[in-house]
């Protein structure tokens, strides 16, 4: 079996016995949870997508591994045009979810992870590459979901790894065995773990030798004991357990983030993929965040679109649809939204491949493209906000809005244009309100500046990858300047 469907996909999750708590509660049935479910459906979109034959050529790709037809995102990119259907199917799974996906992380870490470790193996004579190889095919096989688990909670930022005062605070090799291998430490922000079947845990920096315990990459499924997850809060999610569904804004689908801790977790030496070899760590860590990167020219930009619909729809509610500053308004936030789209295709189609074989996206572009993602979804959303009017954070709740003796008062008063239902219009400003300030805004808004990297480590990429020093040069040739 190469392609689950949705169905089968719920179900397989379902089946895992994964210890989450949320609220300060175990949570025995997360895929059935109200809060929690929305993510989930989510990430089924990436399954019923695959299912249909007009959207084969994004969602799926025959492995030249396998021969099989197979998800995209357990794929290992192998042209600029698998790059590019990449950020094309990312930026359709934003339109049709409006929220994260989740998948991407852990596409994004597969082919990080597959260039290195044949590097790691050509240096340093390992075997993490046959190891990999060996999760991806059975990953590709069973249609699983991967989640990518890079970020440590950190402690001190002025100290590496080994001098934190709690070593734990980056994951870490506490015992080292003959089979194996016992971690410690937790993934923070860990974006879709809960609705994965595996995880991929990868360091969180460059490293020196004297932090070789923490300089540890390995996959495990979300069932191993000693791994257990705490879902994080988003804004407004307790509105999911109300009645009703108009509060909601997007009520089918959302995002969740979750601290993922390792107490003691065993990892046997088939499922590790770097291993003490601190000089590789810097590697693996520039490839997934520069294939990260690429990714919000796709997600966000689909995102994007659903929030620029519902601003011209709100518009139309409100009778300013005519008005030039509003139609000036939606042509800057299109312009925006397809900036970004631009740097995600351009970092695409300039990508090289590596010496595994596998293509690597153009990494000064992708750091572009992130740069760009950390501020222009911010303007977007103010335009929205502007268009919207404050009816979008004081319109009274669904529960009046069905009261028989406030209802017809709210009906009466907060109608727009004539022949358009006042629920109508209170619906699409819960959605602009949910993704602007909301639960969605977790996945769109605010994970824009963080995800990914903060901006000031794209800025730090985009110093090391401008070659300054080639520019300098052209300015003196033109100048005639020798020296």
């Amino acid at each position: 079996m190469a392609l689950m469907t949705g169905e089968q996909y719920i179900e397989s999750i379902r089946s895992i016995p994964m210890e989450v708590y949320l609220f300060g509660q175990r949570i025995e049935h997360p895929a059935d949870h109200p809060i929690l479910r929305p993510a989930l459906n989510s990430v089924r979109m990436t399954y019923d997508l695959a299912q249909l034959p007009e959207y084969q050529d994004l969602m799926t790709v025959i492995s030249p591994d396998t021969g099989e037809r197979i998800n995209r995102f357990t794929h290992i990119h192998r042209s600029t045009d698998d790059l590019r259907n990449k950020v094309k199917m990312q930026r359709l799974l934003g339109q049709k979810t409006g929220a994260c996906f989740q998948r991407c992380v852990g596409m994004d870490a597969f082919n990080a992870v597959y260039s290195t470790t044949y590097e790691v193996d050509q240096q340093a004579g390992t075997c993490y590459h046959e190891n990999f190889k060996a999760f991806m095919l059975d990953c590709q096989t069973r249609d699983l979901t991967v989640d990518g688990a890079m970020t440590d909670p950190k402690g001190d930022r002025s100290k590496p790894p080994h001098a934190q005062a709690d070593p734990d605070l980056f994951l870490r090799v506490v015992e080292r065995r003959a089979d194996g291998v016992v971690v410690c430490g937790a993934k923070a922000h860990q974006t879709g773990i809960l609705n994965s079947h595996e995880v991929i845990v990868m360091p969180t920096q460059a490293m020196g030798p004297e932090d070789k315990d923490y300089a540890i990459s390995f996959a495990v499924p979300l069932d191993t004991p000693g791994l257990f997850l705490i879902i994080g809060r988003q804004s407004c999610d307790t509105r999911k357990l109300e009645e009703g569904t108009l509060d909601v804004g997007n009520q089918e689908f959302g995002g969740v983030e979750a601290l993922a801790v390792f107490d003691h977790v065993f990892v046997p030496n088939s499922r590790i993929f770097l291993n003490g070899e601190t000089s590789f760590a810097g590697m693996l860590v520039e490839r997934f965040a520069g294939y990260h990167r690429q990714s919000y020219g796709g997600c966000k930009v689909g995102v994007g679109d659903v929030l620029i619909g519902a601003a011209a729809v709100i518009a139309d509610y409100n009778g300013t649809a005519k008005a030039a500053h509003i139609r000036d308004k939606l042509i800057e936030m299109t312009h925006l939204n397809e900036t970004l789209y631009c740097c995600g295709i351009a970092c695409s189609s300039e990508g090289m491949p590596t010496p595994s074989g596998n293509y690597m996206i153009d990494l000064l572009l992708a750091n572009v493209c992130k740069q760009n993602v950390t501020r222009f979804p911010y303007e977007i959303v103010r335009l929205a906000e502007d268009i919207a009017g404050g009816l979008m954070v004081t319109a009274p709740s669904e529960a009046d809005f069905r009261h028989p003796k406030l209802g017809p008062v709210i009906d009466k008063y907060l109608q727009g244009v004539d022949g358009v239902p006042t629920e109508h219009r209170l619906r699409i400003l819960r959605l602009i309100e949910n993704l602007s300030l909301g639960a969605a805004a977790v996945g769109y808004r605010t994970e824009s500046l963080h995800g990914a990297g903060s901006p000031q480590a794209q800025r730090i990429m985009i110093a090391r990858q401008g070659n300054l020093a080639h520019k300098k040069a052209l300015a003196k040739a033109l100048a005639h300047i020798k020296e």
